[in-house]
Formats: structure tokens, sequence, C-alpha cells
């Protein structure tokens, strides 16, 4: 493997810096390295770290909760964001893991209303869960535009989208789910007055209605199989909650690092976002390959979705495009390798796992941001070889 991965690594696609880790995923050893303690731009791989973050602070069953509960006036109300980028909008068609829907908010918001001989409110929206700039440092201006993500928000249906599926997003989020959240109560029998402003929920309100997103070992799985980058920028805000820090990038950069450490990461990783967006995140090859070996371990079976959730060479996700493990030095190894990709300008990354014939499990990574052109079809077969050792 040692010659096979060197020869490799001189492939000039690559460019001049890579990192390159193969370990022993039982064991923690390192079978092969070259430059493994460099930081490297991970590009989306980051959304390994950020999701394993997750998963260890959170634990795999949480789920994420949109609710409507009493303003601070007779007939007022106020639509308070869970942090569940997924919640569905009107016009969204049901899919996996399956998402919490506007429509069914509400109607349970409705009836509890009309319970009450309520049947005309004015609506107020709450998006204070998430704090600090919604686009993060070291993002492109072209992102949102060309629709990489949505402005980050506590409350959002369909991803920000302007439509279920579409790439263009909205500029506010929160006021397109509001808006949207109006259109759908009358339809119910509560009529809304066209005033919709801003106003962050008394505490201990009382709850009108409410719905869950999917357990999270579900939102990691989706995640890394369709690199989400709105659902990986939402998660490492609720890390941020759950550590007690300031829901922002920033204080995700800090939280999602003090989760490494006591996953026993402690250096190679410096994060300014959630989902590998940033061209100021930094993860070192083998830290990657660690993060993921501890993921597999029998020791944190609640970080099992981290390995579930990665796409498999020419079936799933990102692997399963018709691009890659295409040719010839690589092809054999479909459906052997499960790995998490990383795109961005000179930036080809690719992290993941594989058993080797011997039946050992071993994790590896392959990271790249000096890359003239693309590494994609390199790093394919960086890791064939480490599937067919």
């Amino acid at each position: 493997m040692t010659r096979q991965l060197t020869d490799a690594l001189g492939d000039k696609a690559l460019g001049g810096r890579v990192g390159a880790v193969v370990l022993d995923a039982a064991t923690g050893g390192q079978i092969f390295a070259s430059n493994p303690d460099v930081g490297i731009t991970p590009a989306s791989t980051n959304k390994v770290v950020t999701t394993t973050a997750a998963l260890a602070s959170l634990g795999p069953d949480t789920r994420f909760s949109t609710r409507v509960v009493q303003g601070r006036a007779p007939g007022a109300i106020v639509l308070v964001g869970g942090g569940d980028p997924l919640l569905a909008g009107p016009t969204a068609k049901p899919g996996y893991p399956k998402q919490a829907s506007l429509a069914t908010l509400a109607a349970r918001t409705a009836a509890t209303l009309k319970a009450k001989g309520v049947r005309k409110v004015t609506l107020s929206y709450d998006d204070s869960l998430f704090t600090g700039p919604a686009i993060a440092p070291g993002w492109k201006p072209n992102y949102v535009p060309d629709g990489e993500a949505a402005p980050v928000h506590a409350l959002a249906i369909d991803e920000g989208r302007q439509r279920p599926g579409a790439r263009p997003r909205v500029a506010d989020p929160a006021v397109t789910a509001a808006a949207a959240f109006a259109r759908l109560l009358p339809k119910y029998g509560v009529t809304v007055s066209k005033d919709i402003r801003q106003e962050k929920a008394a505490a201990g309100a009382a709850e009108l209605g409410k719905v869950d997103s999917a357990p999270l070992y579900a939102l990691v799985e989706h995640t890394l199989t369709h690199s989400d980058n709105d659902m990986a920028e939402a998660l490492a805000r609720h890390v941020a909650i759950k550590e007690g820090k300031e829901a922002s990038f920033a204080g995700a950069a800090e939280a999602v690092l003090a989760v490494m450490r006591r996953l026993g990461v402690t250096k190679g990783v410096a994060v300014a976002d959630g989902s590998g967006l940033s061209i100021r995140n930094r993860v070192s090859a083998d830290a990657m390959a660690r993060v993921i070996a501890i993921a597999s371990s029998a020791q944190h079976p609640e970080l099992r979705a981290v390995d579930s959730g990665m796409p498999i060479a020419g079936f799933s996700g990102t692997l399963g495009n018709g691009r890659r493990f295409t040719r010839a030095d690589s092809r054999g190894q479909v459906g052997l390798v499960r790995a998490k990709t990383g795109t961005l300008n000179n930036v080809n990354t690719l992290a993941g796992l594989a058993t080797t014939k011997d039946g050992r499990l071993v994790t590896f990574a392959f990271l790249a941001d000096d890359v003239p052109v693309n590494a994609e079809p390199v790093l394919d077969r960086l890791a064939a070889i480490v599937a067919r050792s």
C-alpha cells in the first residue's frame, strides 16, 4: 500500500499542498502518513467534524422543535424558530428524513386557537435562537446568490430556498417562513392581520403548537450523504447552544473544538463554519482520519451515524453522481469505500473508511488545497488503493 499511495500522491493534479493519512480504526495506529499534521482547507469534509461534534454533544435522538406561542397581547401569536432548516414549506414534497411541516404546525396552532374561541390573530416571528452574522467569515460573496447556502437563521423553510429543491435562496429566510405561515393559517379557519413583525417571544409563553424535526442521527446522515451546507451550519449552532456558547459562527467554532478535545482530537483542527464553505477552515489529515476512527469505534455508538451517513462509492450522495470511481484505477472498488467529499476552488478532499482484504477497518483522509484544476480522480484512486490492499 505504501508504495502505491506514495506514487499516487506524486500526481501533479494534486498540486503542492497535500496531506494524507491512513489509520487502523481499531488501534489508531498510522498505516501511512504524508504531511499528516499540516492544516489543509477541508472544504465539505469539514462536515465530518461538525456532525461528529453534534452527535457527541447533543446525542443521536435529539430533535429540533419549531413552535407557536402566545404573544404578549390577546390575539397575538409568535412563530418561534427552533433551528431546523429542513422545516418543510407549503409546497415541499415528502422525503427522507421525514421533515417537520409548516402546514402541520399551522393546523395544530389553528386547532388550539379555535378551541379557545380565537379566530383572528396578529403574527410575529422570533428567530433569536441563532445570533451573530448570517454569513460566515471566509464565505465568498457568490455563495448565497448562487445557492450554495442560505443566510443562517433559526427560522427557515425549505433551507431558505425560493422553492423546494431550487438553488436560489431568499434574502431573509425568517421573513419568508413567517409570511408562508400567515398564508397557511386561514386555510384552517384563523385570519391573520397583514402586519407581520419580528418579536422575541416572552419567557414561559404558552405553547399553541409544535412540530419536531427528524432525530439528529437521521439529520447527520442526510447532511453527510448530500453535503447539506444549511443543515451543517444549523448543527454547529446547536452544538454552541448545548456547550454554553453564543449561537454564532464564532461560538459554534469554539464549541465544536471543545467537543473535539473531549473526544481526544487535540490538535490539527481550526474551524470557522460548520459546512466547510469557509476558506478559513483548517483540518489536518491525521485529525480528520482520527475523527472518523473515533466515530466507528465500539466505544462511541452514539457517533455511528457519521459512518453510516457517508456516501458509498458509485452509489449514493456525492459519490453517486456518475463522475466518481469511474476510471480503471478506481471503479473496481465501487461499493467498497464510504467517504465524504469536499470541493472548493483549488480544493479537493476525500475522507472516509474502507475494509482491507485482510478484514481490517481503516480510515483515511486525503486533503489537497493547491489543486490546479481537478484532483477528484486521483483522490478516488488513493481511496481505491486503500480498499483493495
